[in-house]
């Protein structure tokens, strides 16, 4: 069975923002879901954090083509209400963090993948860096 990765915003602003020094570990990451060798899902949230962010130092136009084609190689998972009410009632500190964890869940994900570790200390899927993914998972 395939890893079904659910992938934090900042990795994914790492991946379309080519951040250093982390660019190389998302990209990795990247090429192995456009190979079909994992999947990976982002929350429809992230889409509009990147899409902001990004839009701030890069043209629209340039920002939107990298959106669609990470969108080609990603799953989007949606904030129901029922994903919105889990985050509002958990024991997260950070709300987006809890949305992002519950998306994951949602979506039946069995690692999360971010930069920020200690934001999901109270998860019940395995969080790992990037750099931990491919060090013990790669395909």
């Amino acid at each position: 069975m395939k890893d079904r990765l659910f992938l934090d915003t900042n990795v994914m602003l790492d991946l379309l923002g080519e951040r250093a020094p982390f660019f190389a570990t998302a990209a990795r990451i990247a090429t192995l879901a456009d190979k079909g060798k994992i999947e990976l899902v982002v929350s429809a949230v992230s889409y509009a954090t990147v899409y902001y962010l990004l839009s701030k130092y890069e043209n629209t136009e340039a920002v939107m083509g990298k959106l669609r084609k990470f969108r080609s190689i990603s799953s989007v998972s949606d904030l129901s209400e029922t994903v919105i009410d889990k985050g509002l009632s958990s024991n997260f500190s950070d709300f987006e963090d809890a949305l992002q964890y519950h998306c994951a869940l949602h979506t039946n994900c069995n690692i999360i993948i971010t930069r920020n570790g200690k934001d999901f200390r109270f998860s019940e899927l395995p969080v790992l860096t990037g750099e931990e993914y491919l060090k013990n998972h790669e395909p």
